[in-house]
């Protein structure tokens, strides 16, 4: 049971038709959560922090917490810093004992997102650690990342090809059609399995990575609004999508909205329903519960996952 990278995970999930969950943290109820659902379904796991959850917690209560987590489960887990905008941080990140870092140079041109990501790589591999890179933007917001619907592009296999080969980056995050936040899809949802394809045919060894991948389950989003939210509609991308994506060298797929929106859920309704009720943990821990479910569906449902250590 350690802290480990994603390389013998992502090696092994190359060869299946799985991929590893990577679930965004933010404080001790989700992390537990977490990682009490990949313990009984016995999959792999990516905990992974964002520039503003990082902001929130502090990254020392942050790598403590999940090294608490270790511990307590007995898991191998990888600690990922999601959505790095510059080498800075993911320095920081590599320092603080992170085992993955994501460097997100996918606002840059061509050039510019080589130059910096093959910088994180060199020292990001000089200390142990793994490095993932995006190419093409994702549409959506979610906490500091905001990309425009006009500003979306999907991600060009033979430049993908010629980005691993010039950055030596371990794992490649790739636009093809997904959206970070609450997704809204204008018509039918749609994934590019087509480009997918052709990207995972130039680079098979390469494992590719999904982000904005929340499924935005309409009964959580339906929750939050009985008790007093005022949640717009949105629809996701389909569970049944997801699946087919981990076919073609998908090996990490994002989770983070499907999370907020489990946890807020059940919080609203313990609060509406028990007004006189002050104690955190009497909310905190059906938010927890609520965590544990919604993973507990994703490892085994939509990853594929389940029984794969």
């Amino acid at each position: 049971m350690a802290l480990v990278t994603t390389k013998e995970m992502f090696a092994k999930a190359l060869k299946s038709d799985y991929a590893i969950g990577a679930f965004n943290v933010n404080n001790m109820e989700i992390i537990q959560g977490i990682v009490e659902a990949a313990k009984i379904e016995q999959s792999p796991l990516i905990l992974q922090v964002s520039a503003g959850a990082r902001k929130y917690a502090k990254p020392a209560y942050l790598t403590k917490l999940v090294e608490a987590a270790i511990i307590d489960t007995g898991l191998d887990i990888a600690l990922h810093l999601d959505h790095g905008e510059d080498f800075e941080i993911c320095k920081k990140c590599v320092d603080d004992g992170f085992t993955s870092v994501m460097i997100d140079g996918s606002k840059h041109p061509f050039e510019e997102n080589i130059r910096i990501t093959k910088e994180v790589v060199e020292y990001a591999h000089a200390h142990g650690a793994v490095v993932e890179a995006e190419l093409g933007k994702l549409a959506g917001v979610e906490d500091d990342v905001k990309v425009d619907a006009r500003s979306a592009t999907f991600t060009d296999p033979d430049e993908a090809a010629e980005f691993v080969e010039r950055t030596g980056v371990d794992s490649l995050a790739i636009a093809i059609g997904t959206s970070h936040g609450a997704y809204k899809f204008k018509g039918e949802p749609y994934l590019d399995y087509e480009r997918l394809q052709k990207i995972h045919k130039l680079i098979p060894d390469t494992p590719l990575v999904l982000h904005g991948a929340s499924t935005v389950l309409r009964e959580f989003v339906d929750k939050c609004n009985q008790y007093g939210g005022n949640i717009p509609g949105a629809q996701g991308v389909p569970e049944e999508m997801i699946r087919e994506a981990c076919k073609y060298g998908i090996c990490k797929v994002n989770i983070d909205t499907d999370l907020r929106l489990a946890l807020t859920a059940e919080v609203r309704k313990f609060i509406a329903e028990n007004p006189a009720e002050f104690d955190p943990r009497k909310f905190l821990g059906p938010g927890r519960d609520a965590i544990q479910a919604m993973v507990q569906h994703k490892i085994k449902n939509v990853l594929n996952a389940s029984n794969t250590l």
